[in-house]
């Protein structure tokens, strides 16, 4: 009971700090039409980041806003019906998995051949910018020989793209003539992480934050293949790389989650108060976990990305955004 009431200890201050900040983005947002209480949240977050900097005393606590964030994704599958992913589901499989794969090609290529990037630096940049941002470059980079440099720059690259795309993708969707479905659906293709795909599909609408998320989730699926076979092609990779152990371990978990409460929430067994307080639940849930978005994002840590890697990225998403915009308005 003492070391629990110590770990909570720990963790209350940031907690409190992050529903607070919450709070405040919710006001502000429902306050100015057209602004998304997501991105204030994230907003407040970024300022605290790269002004004062998040308290000491608030970091245990504040971290764990990948934990709620994942939470928030998990009670998202009570928000979507079965018909309308089984009407698109296949489509959106094949298309993530083209994603993956032709985004792992295209950047080992460029990195190679026009960017004179090396071996580890590229497995790790191609893992983030074609799977699911720096949780990929973290997982590819324990089966490859990679320098550490490379990986702080590539984790630096990554958490670049995922700061600009915030910004730029809510903001070019007026001129796309795109659905929220169609939007949402481009949006999981061709980002990198998970959180700012989320909020980039929720500040346009519900219906483009849930695709997008969705089909974000797909390609997360990705995550412990690529890592395998990285682990494959390296000749210092050892057998224990390859493991089924190692495969549950790269696998994101949470997605078992969100599945369970899809099929639940379909089944028709929740009432409609209950489908409403969990969506309640769930829209808090993401605005709390993109504060503490917002405080992983500081200037300091981007300005450590290369101009090659910076470089070398921005051609393959603006690559994969032109070829997947053209897919989502020709298929759904």
């Amino acid at each position: 009971m003492r070391q629990l009431s110590r770990s909570l200890g720990r963790v209350v201050p940031g907690l409190a700090l992050l529903v607070a900040l919450a709070v405040i983005a919710r006001v502000v947002g429902d306050a100015v039409p057209a602004l998304s209480p997501l991105i204030v949240a994230i907003a407040i977050g970024v300022v605290i980041a790269n002004s004062v900097g998040l308290p000491e005393v608030a970091a245990p606590g504040a971290n764990r806003h990948k934990l709620l964030l994942e939470t928030a994704i998990v009670l998202l599958g009570a928000q979507l019906t079965l018909d309308a992913i089984v009407e698109a589901g296949g489509t959106v499989v094949v298309l993530a998995t083209l994603v993956v794969l032709f985004g792992v090609l295209y950047l080992e290529l460029l990195a190679r051949f026009v960017f004179g990037i090396d071996g580890g630096a590229r497995a790790v940049l191609a893992a983030g910018a074609s799977v699911c941002g720096v949780s990929a470059v973290l997982a590819v980079s324990g089966t490859v020989d990679v320098k550490e440099s490379a990986v702080t720059y590539a984790v630096a690259t990554i958490l670049l793209f995922d700061a600009v795309t915030l910004v730029v993708f809510p903001a070019v969707e007026p001129l796309l003539g795109l659905t929220g479905q169609q939007f949402g659906i481009w949006a999981g293709l061709s980002l990198f992480s998970t959180g700012p795909t989320a909020a980039v599909g929720f500040a346009v609408s519900e219906t483009a934050g849930r695709w997008a998320t969705l089909t974000k989730l797909v390609r997360n699926c990705f995550i412990g293949v690529l890592a395998i076979g990285y682990a494959l092609r390296n000749a210092t990779a050892d057998a224990d790389s390859v493991s089924p152990t190692e495969v549950w371990t790269r696998f994101p978990k949470f997605l078992i989650g969100f599945l369970v409460v899809l099929v639940v929430a379909n089944l028709g067994v929740l009432s409609q108060g209950a489908l409403s307080s969990i969506e309640r639940t769930t829209d808090w849930l993401f605005i709390i976990a993109f504060v503490g978005l917002g405080f992983d994002i500081e200037f300091h840590r981007l300005r450590a990305a290369g101009l090659r890697p910076v470089a070398l990225v921005l051609v393959h998403l603006t690559t994969v955004s032109v070829l997947t915009y053209t897919a989502v308005t020709l298929l759904f």
